[in-house]
């Protein structure tokens, strides 16, 4: 039988199968993926897998082969900073849900998670949540934000999760899409889910007052069926977007404005730091692209490990 991953515990998946029926599945001790990737979870939410039934009363079923994935979504394992874990697969729309204030999404984890969407050929959209909450300092610095991003190619959608008139651009975007959700814990990602999917139910949590933090409120990455086509899949909050296997010498290309400019450079081996005639570093000067995403891209560019 055939179905799709709608949910991962670790050890056991909720498979919807091709009738519409949920199973509560394992997996093999030699499972068959087609795509090979070293990861700290060999299923993940969205897959296509084959499974086969143990126990038809109570729907209980092994899972057998994983099958070829259009894409998948990664990030460095909490568990093993050495591994690869997989968030999601079969991904149509990569969203990050971040807030500019109660808690504050640094410009940095949000480079990083559009680092990675360009990486996994993902097309990615920002949500800045918490509209209603934005004091007027805060309103500049979502300018600021919607001008960086913009200009860079990417989809920025202010809205207020607790008020579902913001959402209707949203909404239609994400219709007839499978749409991954993600960000740091706090920033409104239940509450939000739960505004597109009315009576799920979806636990949600306030920010530490104490830290200014946001506390887990998902555990594990769950897919859910959207009302007018389409799925969401919501994934467990985190501190940090860690990044995997993004070689120093493509990380420009993952930079939508700078790619545009490459073959501009001098050099082709050009890594727009210290080398004349580059044409990433006199956009960074003419203001076409944002000094911040600049800064962004040489620190993402230090912090990854030289290959010799």
């Amino acid at each position: 039988m055939q179905g799709i991953v709608y949910k991962s515990t670790g050890s056991w998946y909720s498979v919807c199968a091709e009738d519409g029926v949920f199973w509560n599945a394992r997996i093999k001790g030699k499972l068959k993926i087609d795509v090979e990737i070293s990861s700290t979870n060999p299923v993940a939410v969205g897959d296509v897998v084959l499974f086969e039934p143990e126990d038809e009363s109570i729907k209980v079923a092994m899972i057998s082969e994983v099958m070829p994935r259009n894409n998948y979504m990664v990030r460095v394992s909490p568990h093993n900073p050495m591994q690869k874990h997989i968030i999601a697969s079969n991904i149509d729309l990569a969203l990050l849900v971040a807030s500019i204030a109660d808690p504050r999404t640094s410009t940095g984890f949000i480079d990083r998670f559009l680092v990675t969407a360009e990486a996994y050929h993902i097309p990615a959209v920002l949500v800045v949540n918490k509209m209603d909450i934005l004091k007027p300092k805060h309103r500049d610095i979502l300018a600021e934000w919607i001008d960086i991003y913009t200009k860079a190619g990417y989809e920025v959608y202010p809205i207020s999760a607790t008020d579902k008139a913001t959402l209707t651009a949203l909404i239609a975007r994400i219709q007839n899409k499978i749409s991954l959700f993600s960000g740091h814990s706090g920033v409104g990602k239940s509450t939000l889910i739960n505004q597109l999917l009315p009576g799920l139910g979806v636990k949600t949590n306030v920010v530490s007052g104490w830290s200014g933090k946001g506390q887990h409120t998902t555990t594990f990455a769950e897919m859910f069926d959207l009302p007018g086509g389409g799925r969401i899949i919501d994934t467990p909050g985190v501190k940090e977007f860690g990044l995997i296997d993004i070689e120093r010498e493509l990380l420009s290309h993952y930079f939508p404005e700078m790619r545009d400019l490459l073959k501009q450079c001098k050099f082709n081996n050009c890594r727009h730091i210290n080398e004349p005639g580059c044409a990433v570093k006199q956009a960074v000067r003419d203001k076409t692209i944002s000094e911040d995403r600049y800064v962004s891209y040489v620190s993402i560019l230090e912090s990854i490990e030289k290959k010799w």
